[in-house]
């Protein structure tokens, strides 16, 4: 496919991150109107002749997710029905994803849910950062890459010169994430914040497994929602006696109180990806670093029909 025949669309989900991609990629945004019927239905119209044409559209399902998953949902049914050649959702924030599997009895698995609703609407293709259970690519029976932002945070890492870290998850199942970090820094020592889920927005930490006296710690993790297991993580590193803590994270969702607890935990740096845009008040010791070149170049790469998993290098 020729460069002429790329199509950038975007929803309202995040404008920002959209424009950021379009600049980078020097490819300018489809001319389109994504807007609201009075009572509050979309309404949905793109201007350009789509006709033949790799079509990328730019949604996060960010909150507010239902609003963000049917405009995106309606973007692709009118992409299909106006013939676009390929049509991929980009999503560099995938909603619903913490519901991947039934864990216990009569409840949804809401990320299949997103699955079928996305091909079902004429998704080709799926492009996502850092899902929260990335086995959530076999829902799909179409291609879905997966890029992970670690590349855009090692850079980041960099420049803070954080010496001799050592490098923490907040729970069991981020110690593939933790070790992929520590691989990349050529760090050695991880530790585990051991800890136990009273509700969705409540944790208890109970301990830390291993050493972190003296010295200073990296905590990776996927996203924060509510802050209270980061926060509290944060809290016991330093009681254990952690020096500089620094927070990578790359989906900043900050509901709820997350903006309060972030904001007074002993966290001297949060560093998250611009995934999701940033509306209101933020916690004194954020720093966001962007993804749009990420996600540009993987949309490149894509429509070139070339390899994407080079990007993680």
């Amino acid at each position: 496919m020729s460069e002429g025949r790329l199509k950038l669309i975007a929803g309202n989900a995040h404008p920002e991150l959209a424009k950021a991609i379009s600049e980078h990629m020097g490819v300018p945004l489809c001319d389109a109107s994504v807007g609201r019927f009075p009572d509050g239905e979309i309404d949905i119209k793109i201007h350009d002749d789509v006709r033949g044409t790799d079509c990328f559209v730019l949604q996060p399902t960010c909150p507010p997710v239902n609003e963000n998953w049917v405009e995106l949902l309606l973007l692709i049914d009118c992409l299909r029905r106006a013939s676009a050649d390929r049509i991929t959702a980009v999503m560099p924030y995938y909603g619903y994803a913490r519901k991947d599997r039934k864990d216990e009895g009569r409840v949804p698995i809401s990320a299949k849910v997103v699955a079928n609703s996305l091909t079902g609407a004429g998704a080709d293709r799926v492009l996502c950062l850092d899902m929260h259970a990335p086995q959530i690519q076999g829902f799909f029976d179409v291609p879905v890459d997966h890029l992970y932002a670690k590349p855009v945070m090692l850079k980041a890492i960099r420049q803070l010169q954080v010496v001799d870290p050592v490098i923490v998850t907040p729970d069991v199942g981020g110690t593939k994430m933790a070790r992929s970090y520590a691989r990349a820094l050529g760090v050695e020592d991880l530790a585990i914040v051991d800890k136990t889920r009273k509700s969705g927005s409540e944790i208890s930490v109970h301990n830390v497994i291993g050493e972190v006296d003296g010295r200073n710690v990296i905590l990776v993790d996927d996203m924060i929602s509510t802050g209270g297991s980061i926060s509290e993580a944060a809290k016991i590193l330093r009681t254990r006696g952690a020096k500089r803590i620094v927070l990578c994270v790359s989906h900043a969702v900050f509901c709820g109180p997350a903006v309060e607890r972030l904001d007074t935990c002993p966290a001297d740096v949060i560093l998250v990806t611009d995934s999701i845009p940033r509306r209101g008040a933020s916690p004194h010791q954020l720093s966001v670093v962007s993804i749009a070149p990420l996600i540009g170049n993987a949309i490149t790469n894509i429509h070139q029909g070339k390899s994407v998993s080079s990007l993680f290098d």
